[in-house]
This record gives structure tokens, sequence and C-alpha cells, in this order.
């Protein structure tokens, strides 16, 4: 039996430095609560600026737009950089894993990216989401197969997929062939027909399911922040949602909707095992001779340079 936790709570929108801290903070109280893996929300280092248009529509942008990514831009982490390196301690300090998801800089562009954390082996593993949705793409650049790494901890085998990647049934199946344990998903979704989604690849992919969203509030924001477009649930810009969810479909934890929470649950991976009695998607219900996938792992650089 393990424990494992969901942090529920906003960024500090454009205070990467304070960001970290309370990430730091969480960190420090679940370990204490006796978790041994903890899932952050989607770009909780970094932020998700929800409503905002960057100033850009068909065949135009505004200089007050491009002032207002670069701000985002200088909000960014490295994968190298200090914060990661501090996330890094904390999970050796308090011998805790975790997902933690950052907007991460590489060049000139931006990725929203889901780091692996092992208390003793450091970052073994990160993904940067293959497909932002809509307007993300405006800010985010495309992952590739390079990055859809798992990691192997106290807990079981830990697999991420980010937001809307989870509609992508190829990559749902590539993440169960793997042989993801613990389903962890960084998120910004908060309807309520999110909570279907993960309960059906808790069941499809006989995996746990820790799925962690924000909870801002628009005082979160700076005064002066841009919010083009109004979002559906009033003040609270992102409301949460986060929830648990074990190989059988039960919901062992949440959902959690309208506040700053965490989740805990404690999981035994012989549920899993019992589950695959009647289904393993990659197993004995699967199909090759009739269906099969090809999952490109290579890096897609831009540019190689050979002697």
């Amino acid at each position: 039996m393990s424990k494992v936790a969901v942090v529920q709570a906003g960024s500090v929108i454009f205070d990467t430095e304070a960001s970290t801290e309370k990430a730091l903070k969480y960190i420090a109280e679940v370990a204490a609560n006796g978790a041994q893996h903890v899932v952050f929300p989607e770009a909780f280092l970094g932020g998700y600026p929800k409503g905002s248009a960057y100033g850009a529509a068909i065949g135009v942008r505004t200089e007050v737009g491009r002032e207002e990514y670069l701000r985002y831009v200088n909000s960014a982490v490295s994968i190298d950089g200090p914060e990661v390196r501090r996330l890094i301690e904390a999970s050796a300090e308090h011998g805790i894993s975790m997902v933690m998801g950052v907007i991460e800089k590489l060049g000139n562009t931006l990725y929203c990216t889901a780091l692996l954390i092992h208390p003793q082996d450091g970052l073994v593993g990160f993904h940067r989401k293959l497909m932002p949705t809509g307007t993300e793409r405006l800010i985010w650049g495309f992952g590739d197969g390079s990055t859809l790494d798992v990691m192997d901890t106290e807990v079981g085998r830990v697999g991420s997929v980010i937001c809307w990647e989870n509609y992508m049934p190829l990559m749902r199946q590539a993440m169960y062939a793997k042989g993801t344990e613990i389903y962890c998903v960084p998120t910004a979704d908060d309807r309520d027909t999110w909570q279907s989604t993960m309960q059906h690849i808790a069941l499809e992919g006989r995996v746990f399911v820790l799925s962690a969203c924000q909870y801002i509030h628009r005082d979160s924001f700076p005064p002066e922040h841009q919010v083009d477009f109004e979002p559906a649930f009033g003040d609270d810009f992102m409301r949460g949602g986060s929830v648990i969810i074990d190989p059988t479909g039960k919901v062992l934890a949440g959902p959690v909707f309208g506040e700053e929470t965490v989740l805990y649950a404690d999981i035994d991976l012989d549920v899993k095992s019992k589950s695959h009695l009647d289904f393993d998607s990659v197993g004995h219900y699967a199909r090759p001779d009739v269906f099969t996938l090809t999952v490109n792992t290579q890096a897609a650089n831009s540019v190689s340079f050979t002697a």
C-alpha cells in the first residue's frame, strides 16, 4: 500500500520564484502527511494565462500583445535552471517523487512540460505536450515522441499525459504500453465533463489516475494583466476538479471545486493486477492482427549538424 497526493493550487502569476516557493511548501506538507508521490497541475511554474489572446487575430499582432508575451517568456523555466534544481533538492530531502507541470523555455520557444522527478535519481524524464490545444499553439511549441518518458518509483511506474492529450487515443495506448501504473494528468480542464474522461481512462488503461488542476481566482492575476475573454465560471478563472481514481473506476478522492486543497489516497497495485483478469488493452484484449500502433520516439530537430 502506498500513499499519493494531488495538489490543487494556483500559480503565483508572473512570479516564478514565488510559485517555486509555493511548490516547495506543498512538497514538504504532503511528504509530512505520508505521501510518497505528488502531482502538481499543468503550468504550475510559469502559469496558465487563461482568457488572454496576446493581441493576436488572423493577420494581426499588436505591440501590447508582444509585451504581454515577453512577460510570459520571462516567467518560464529551463530544464537545467535553478527552479528545477530546487524541486530536485526538495524531492531528495523529503523522499518523494513528483510530476510537476511547468512552462519550459528552450531556445526561443516555450513548451508545456511535465517534469518527472525521483528522490534518488533526480530529474529522470520530462514530457513536452505533443498537441497544444486551440490558441495554446500561439504561445507553446509542439513536443515530439522523444519525451514520452516514464519513471519507476516506490508507488509504481509513473507516466504523465497533459490535459487534452488525454483525448488522443493513440497517445493513451502508447502510455499503457510503456507499463504506466500511476497515470498522472496535469491539466487546465476544470469542466464537469473532465471527470468522465478521467474515469474512462482509469478503466481503459486499468491505471490509477491522478488528475491535478489549478484553482485560480481573478484576484490571482495582477490588475494590469489583460484578460481578453471572460472564462466560463466567473471569478474562478480555473476552479479545480482534481481527482484520484483507481483501475476499477472507483473515485478515491475528489473531485473538489472552488478552493485550493490537497487530495490524498492510499493505492494498492494489486487492485490493478486483479483488474486485468478481463481486460488488458495492450495485451490479451488487443488484436495486433487487426490493429497496430507505431510510435516515433526520435527527437524531431529542425536543424541537424553533421561532420
